[in-house]
């Protein structure tokens, strides 16, 4: 599974480039940092604002529609990601206070707080064979709440005027100017430029990619000449590795038990399993920025959100194929009547009565 796990990595050429932004900033931290030469203030904000005009392109409104029926689903969904997440921080900081850094701390604080991503959830969903309708609608609604409750959940517990982010009110404002705004704009003009924006899906994806490369760098910039690495040392990103790793698997263990005792089907478990426990880093890094463009230690408040979106890549990933795998043992046997319990073996039994 760790060769499976590298293999991975090697063939990933955007978690490459989010090591080179890193790297980049660390050797070049004056370019990109707030009033550089490269003004990535302007670049960032034109950047966000043209990667959620094209996300509102190439979303379908029709799928939208089809999920929208299952409402036990989508209320357990949204409350994983904007209430059970957020209630995890409060033993996290109570036990590892004392240990991270109050900056990354906050970065876990964000990370709890930030809504579900669309495209790994949609096509974690898809491979592991869920309810493919209900997680896009499921992950386009979180994204459109986290808007307000993002920067709600982060103001609960910080004063983000005094940390150096805005206020509530100019949070949601600016963000949903940037994101929100943009998002429409696209969906209104998807009768005109849909087909085009499907046929150019890939470039979309890797301008998306670029864009957050880019707001990664800008972030560490600034970080870095706030002294990120002079006054934390290898133990920050050892800290950052495992607590994206704790968090991630509370969630999968609570969306995993709790859709089981609420009685779902196989495909609907599979749903809140992957939208349920997944982070967005597409909208993460650019809200950080907005939230947090003021605050010294803004490169260290994102780390937690990097490390994340990897992580779940791999493990969810490897979950997707075992699913899609029981899946298929389920439905083999299944079309033969005469098939014993035996054939069928106790996996199959139980993903076939879940379906039932």
């Amino acid at each position: 599974m760790v060769g499976r796990i590298f293999r991975k990595m090697a063939k990933d050429w955007f978690l490459a480039g989010m090591i080179a932004a890193v790297a980049l900033a660390t050797l070049f931290p004056g370019f990109g940092a707030t009033g550089g030469a490269m003004h990535a203030e302007t670049v960032s904000d034109m950047g966000i604002f043209a990667v959620f005009l094209l996300h509102g392109l190439a979303l379908s409104t029709q799928s939208l529609k089809q999920g929208m029926s299952r409402w036990k689903l989508h209320l357990l969904v949204q409350s994983l990601t904007f209430v059970a997440f957020p209630l995890l921080f409060i033993p996290f900081r109570a036990a590892f206070g004392g240990i991270i850094p109050e900056g990354l701390m906050l970065g876990f604080l964000y990370l709890c707080a930030l809504p579900s991503t669309i495209q790994s959830s949609v096509a974690m969903t898809a491979i592991g064979k869920g309810n493919v309708p209900a997680a896009i609608f499921n992950a386009t609604l979180s994204s459109l709440l986290g808007i307000a409750l993002t920067p709600a959940i982060v103001g609960l517990v910080i004063d983000m005027e005094g940390a150096g982010g805005m206020s509530f009110g100019k949070s949601v404002v600016n963000i949903a100017t940037m994101l929100f705004l943009p998002f429409v704009l696209g969906q209104v003009l998807r009768p005109v430029f849909g087909n085009l924006a499907a046929r150019h899906k890939k470039c979309i994806n890797a301008f998306d990619k670029l864009v957050i490369l880019m707001l990664v760098y800008g972030s560490f910039c600034d970080s870095v000449k706030s002294g990120l690495w002079t006054n934390n040392g290898i133990e920050v990103i050892a800290l950052t590795m495992g607590g994206a790793a704790v968090f991630l698997a509370m969630a999968l263990f609570i969306s995993s038990k709790v859709s089981k005792w609420l009685g779902f089907s196989m495909e609907d478990r599979i749903t809140a399993i992957f939208c349920g426990s997944k982070k967005t880093l597409a909208s993460g890094v650019p809200m950080a920025r907005l939230l947090f463009g003021a605050h010294p230690a803004l490169g260290m408040i994102v780390m937690p959100i990097m490390f994340y979106h990897q992580l779940q890549l791999f493990v969810c990933s490897i979950m997707a194929g075992r699913f899609a795998d029981r899946f298929k043992a389920a439905e083999s046997p299944m079309a033969r009547p005469e098939a014993s319990p035996a054939e069928m073996g106790e996996p199959a039994l139980a993903v076939a009565r879940a379906r039932n």
